[in-house]
């Protein structure tokens, strides 16, 4: 009897439903060409001038933005080898909070030089061994080289402007200088303030924590009209009728419901007439009339609550002239307890002295037709500061308030390095001289890899200047020329998009164009990572998906939810 060979090679090797793409079938070619669609997603977004992207996520929640980060978080991304660089993208946010656009175009472009390799007959793993030798030069080049200025002072406005204005400008380019007030307003009232030396030796950062700088979106008015508090903002009024503490006050914060403890167990109370009924509530209004008359004599002016509070409650809060503010949000009350310096109390009761925080003042405002509600502290140093942001449209008021994060994700960068490499793609211009001489040193076939490598870096300048409306054609290799003549005047030639002078040619250290080095750095590590990881797959295997089949646009059987 003949032994009978199932028709596919690997037929009964996986469960059914398993899909497998080799290399044979170009699994290597799909996964740069799935990685060259969302590179060209972001690609255009880069910059003063990139352009927006307008994003409905699976809830149908509408995103106008240019922010990369926020795209790709919103973007159900399915395809395994583009989601190695959705990863090295989120990482870049995660430690440094800027520059996670530069990781994605970056490692699409290594990717598309790979192709090209591919076809004239490289194997993947020499274009890696020559993209990994490149690397480790360009990012030695950059530091030697390239390191052209650092934040001396974290006091001083003009300093701090360095890194934070570029920021701002690539994400909200017209509106960077008033931003920008905002931003080192806010960040000058939570740092520490340190006797002594105020150089990056001192340490003055390293306390420093990017929760510390709330936002408030109000809608109305504009941008010029937003304002910095010290303290913080709440978007909601005090529960009863005590609106304001005009003096240092005592804090309370509770956790826990303020009410009468309901029994875990139900029970039934049989009243046999009106006294006995009477009797019975008024009961259960001395015992919370108790607590709260406890709290009153700890000294406590305001109570913070977490949880549900119960109209007698609030009555007897009001009759003993006490504050009470509702925060349903957990993160919002681990914020105003470190304001407060308050310990938040899980039991209904006085709190120990130890317990209670201190506040200066609590008042009541209304902006834009908004009633908030405001914790100030009029010391030197607070823990946080709140930045009252106005805009038309509450689109508007998100994408300024990503732009105001990244900027503050910036100083977090700076403590771990205060340098600045120049920006406005000047780096990257210097970078593709640099490797791609160390390129042509390197005897053998990596010699075509760090050349690509190089080549690669100038998708930043030339995107900079299609953004911008400018021929790149003209301008990129006017600026190549002035890298490539040896001058230390070179290195600070970078792309205007505004074009004032008609070369399409800026000096940064005119502009205060600056990128942080340890960002810039690390993006060019996690794209070169990535692109490389991407490389080195030969085969997809891929599980079937569990649950039923997945028919999002199809509408269920019968009337249900019909439309009329």
């Amino acid at each position: 009897m003949s032994l009978k060979l199932p028709n596919a090679p690997n037929a009964g090797l996986f469960k059914q439903g398993y899909q497998t793409y080799s290399n044979a079938d170009g699994a290597v070619n799909r996964n740069v060409e799935a990685c060259k669609e969302i590179a060209s997603m972001v690609l255009t977004s880069i910059g003063p001038c990139g352009r927006n992207k307008i994003i409905v996520n699976h809830l149908q929640k509408v995103f106008i933005t240019n922010d990369a980060a926020t795209m790709l978080k919103e973007l159900d991304v399915v395809h395994p080898a583009v989601k190695l660089m959705v990863m090295a993208s989120e990482q870049q946010e995660m430690e440094m909070g800027d520059q996670t656009s530069l990781v994605i175009i970056l490692a699409g472009e290594l990717l598309i030089q790979a192709q090209k390799l591919i076809t004239l007959g490289l194997n993947p793993t020499e274009i890696i061994q020559g993209y990994n030798m490149a690397n480790v030069h360009a990012l030695e080049y950059l530091e030697k080289h390239l390191t052209v200025d650092k934040v001396d002072d974290f006091y001083d406005a003009n300093s701090l402007q360095k890194i934070i204005k570029p920021v701002l400008a690539s994400k909200q380019y017209g509106h960077e200088d008033v931003l920008s007030e905002l931003v080192i307003e806010a960040i000058k009232y939570v740092l520490p303030r340190q006797q002594g030396n105020d150089g990056p030796e001192s340490g003055v950062l390293k306390n420093f924590n990017v929760d510390s700088i709330r936002i408030v979106k109000i809608l109305g008015s504009s941008i010029e009209n937003s304002y910095v508090i010290k303290g913080m903002v709440f978007p909601r009024e005090p529960e009863g009728q005590i609106k304001n503490i005009t003096q240092k006050s005592k804090v309370a914060v509770f956790t826990c419901p303020i009410d009468i403890s309901t029994t875990e167990t139900k029970g039934t109370v049989l009243l046999h007439n009106a006294k006995e009924m009477l009797d019975f509530s008024k009961g259960e209004e001395e015992q919370l009339e108790q607590i709260v008359k406890e709290i009153y004599e700890a000294g406590i002016k305001v109570v913070i609550a977490g949880s549900s509070v119960g109209d007698l409650v609030l009555h007897y809060m009001n009759r003993y002239g006490i504050l009470l503010l509702k925060v349903p949000s957990k993160f919002d009350l681990r914020r105003v307890c470190r304001v407060c310096g308050a310990t938040p109390l899980p039991r209904l009761g006085a709190p120990l002295p130890e317990e209670a925080g201190v506040i200066d003042l609590v008042e009541t405002k209304e902006i834009g037709g908004d009633r908030v509600t405001v914790f100030t502290q009029d010391s030197e140093a607070t823990r946080t500061s709140t930045i009252v942001l106005r805009g038309a449209t509450q689109n508007s008021l998100d994408d300024i308030e990503r732009a105001i994060d990244d900027a503050v994700s910036s100083i977090k960068g700076l403590t771990k390095d205060t340098r600045l490499v120049p920006g406005a793609g000047s780096s990257e211009a210097e970078l593709v001289d640099a490797v791609t001489k160390y390129g042509e040193k390197t005897p053998g076939l990596l010699q075509l890899a760090i050349k690509n490598f190089a080549e690669a870096f100038e998708v930043v300048p030339r995107t900079l200047a299609d953004t911008a409306g400018l021929n790149s054609t003209e301008i990129i290799p006017r600026l190549y020329a002035a890298h490539t003549n040896n001058s230390k005047e070179g290195i600070f030639q970078g792309i205007d998009v505004d074009n004032e002078n008609g070369t399409g040619l800026v000096d940064v250290r005119e502009r205060q164009i600056y990128d942080l080095f340890v960002s810039k750095k690390s993006a060019i590590n996690l794209a070169t990572e990535a692109a490389c990881t991407i490389l080195s797959v030969d085969q997809i295997i891929m599980a079937k998906r569990a649950g039923g089949p997945v028919m999002p646009n199809q509408p269920r059987p019968g009337n249900w939810d019909q439309a009329d």
